[in-house]
C-alpha cells in the first residue's frame, strides 16, 4: 500500500500535525512494508527520501515569519506529483485549496482520498470575530463555516477526527463517513523515568521550593496564550519568588512574552524539535500549563502527562476527555485571573501522585503503534470499498 499525505500545516517548527506525521513514518519503518509519500510546502522545490517516506516540498510563500507556515500555491506541482507517485490513497491534513486540489487529483486519478480534520477552524479563526463585528455578523460567519465544512468533507471517501464529541459535531453539521483516531505517545520517549543526567532544573537555576510551570506550543491568539501570560503576571504579584514559567514555542505573540520576560521569572526556548529533550522538560516541571480553549485533541497534554507531569488549563475544550489529574481544579472561565487560581489550586496538591497516576493511564490506553494500527486499517477498508464510478 502506498498513502500519500498532503498539508499546508507543516514547517519547520510546527507541532501536532508534523509530530503525526513523524510518528507516521517512523511506523511504516518499524511495523509495515507500505510506502509512504508527503507532500507539504517548503523554502524550495525538492525530493528525498527519508526511509519508507518519500518527501516533497514545494517552493511555496511564507505566511508567518514566525511559525514559518508557507501557502502551498502551486497545485500543477501537487497534480504531477500525485500522478507520478500514483497512490493507493490521499489523505489531506487541511481545509483549504490543498483539500480541493486532492479531492480533483483523486476523482481524475481514480484514488481514494480521505480528509484528517486536524483543526477546527471555524471556532479557532471566526469565533473570534464576535468583539469585532457583533453577535449577529459571527453568527453569520460561522453558519457559512458549517457550510463550508459540509460542502468539503462531505466528499470525501472518510473523515477522520480526532475525538468523538468532534466527530459528533461535524455529524451533527452533515459530515458523513467519520472514524475517530485518538493520537498517541511514544512511551519509550514520554514516560515519568527521570534519567541520569537530567539536570533541566538546574541548568534553570531554580531557588529550591520555586514551581515550574511548562508551557509547548504556539504563541498565538488561537493558542490563547495571552492569557497564560497574563494569568502569570497576576501569579507573580500575588506570590513573588513562587513560580518560574517555562516557555517553548514561537508565535506572533513573542512581543507579549518579551515583556513578561522583564520580571524575571520567565525563560523562553525558541522551539524543540528532539522528542527526548522535550521529554526531558516535561518531566522537569511540576505542572504543565495549557490554556488554549479550541483544541482539537491536546498533544502535548496528553505527552506531559506520560511524563508524570499533571496539566492545568481552561475547562470546557475537546482536551477535557484526556486529562487523568480530574478538572476539578481547573480554571472555569477563560480570564486570567482564573487561570492563575487555577495555578495555585493545582499546585497545593501532591503533584508527583497525580502524575504518576496520570502517566499509566496514558501509557495503557494511547500509543502511536495502536492509533495507526486503527489508521491503516481504515485506509485498507476505504481502498477495499473505493467504486470509482
Amino acid at each position: 500500500m502506498k498513502i500519500c499525505d498532503l498539508t499546508q500545516f507543516y514547517s519547520p517548527v510546527s507541532g501536532g500535525v508534523k509530530r503525526y506525521l513523524a510518528e507516521k513514518t517512523a511506523y511504516l519503518r518499524s511495523h509495515t512494508g507500505d510506502r509512504h509519500v508527503l507532500v507539504v510546502p517548503g523554502e524550495s522545490t525538492d525530493c528525498r527520501d527519508d526511509g519508507p517516506t518519500r518527501v516533497y516540498t514545494i517552493s511555496s510563500p511564507l505566511v508567518s515569519r514566525t511559525s514559518r507556515y508557507r501557502a502551498l500555491l502551486n497545485l500543477h506541482a501537487v497534480e504531477r506529483i500525485l500522478e507520478t507517485e500514483q497512490p493507493d490513497i490521499i489523505e489531506s491534513g487541511d481545509p483549504y485549496q490543498i483539500a480541493w486540489k486532492a479531492l480533483a487529483s483523486g476523482r481524475a486519478l481514480r484514488i481514494p482520498v480521505v480528509a484528517f480534520y486536524h483543526s477546527h477552524f471555524p471556532e479557532a479563526y471566526f469565533r473570534s470575530t464576535t468583539k469585532f463585528l457583533g453577535e449577529t455578523a459571527t453568527h453569520m460567519v460561522m453558519d457559512i463555516a458549517r457550510r463550508y465544512v459540509r460542502a468539503l468533507y462531505s466528499r470525501f471517501a472518510r473523515t477522520l477526527v480526532p475525538c468523538a464529541p468532534l466527530g459528533a459535531l461535524l455529524a451533527d453539521w452533515g459530515v458523513g463517513n467519520i472514524s475517530v483516531v485518538d493520537l498517541g505517545v511514544d512511551p519509550g520517549i514520554f514516560h515519568p523515568a527521570r534519567e541520569p543526567g537530567d539536570s533541566a532544573r538546574d541548568e534553570l537555576k531554580l531557588p529550591r521550593g520555586t514551581r515550574l510551570l511548562l508551557y509547548v506550543g504556539r504563541l498565538s491568539p488561537e493558542k490563547n496564550t495571552q492569557t497564560l501570560f497574563t494569568g502569570f503576571q497576576r501569579l507573580c504579584q500575588r506570590h513573588p519568588g513562587r513560580y518560574h514559567l517555562l516557555v517553548v514555542g514561537d508565535g506572533q505573540q513573542r512581543r507579549l512574552l518579551k515583556s513578561l520576560q522583564k520580571i524575571g521569572a520567565v525563560t523562553w526556548l525558541p522551539y524543540c524539535s528532539d522528542p527526548r529533550e522535550l521529554a526531558r522538560l516535561y518531566r522537569a516541571a511540576d505542572l504543565f500549563v495549557h490554556p488554549g480553549v479550541q483544541e482539537t485533541f491536546g498533544l502535548v497534554t496528553l505527552e506531559s502527562q506520560a511524563c508524570g507531569t499533571p496539566v492545568v488549563g481552561i475547562r470546557g475544550s475537546y482536551m477535557d476527555r484526556i486529562v487523568f489529574g480530574g478538572l476539578k481544579d481547573w480554571a472555569a472561565e477563560n480570564t486570567p485571573e482564573s487561570l492563575a487560581d487555577a495555578i495555585e489550586r493545582m499546585s497545593a496538591v501532591d503533584l508527583r501522585i497525580v502524575g504518576l497516576r496520570s502517566s499509566d493511564i496514558v501509557s495503557a490506553r494511547y500509543n502511536w503503534q495502536r492509533v495507526f494500527d486503527r489508521l491503516f486499517g481504515i485506509y485498507r477498508e476505504v481502498i477495499q470499498s473505493y467504486d470509482p464510478e
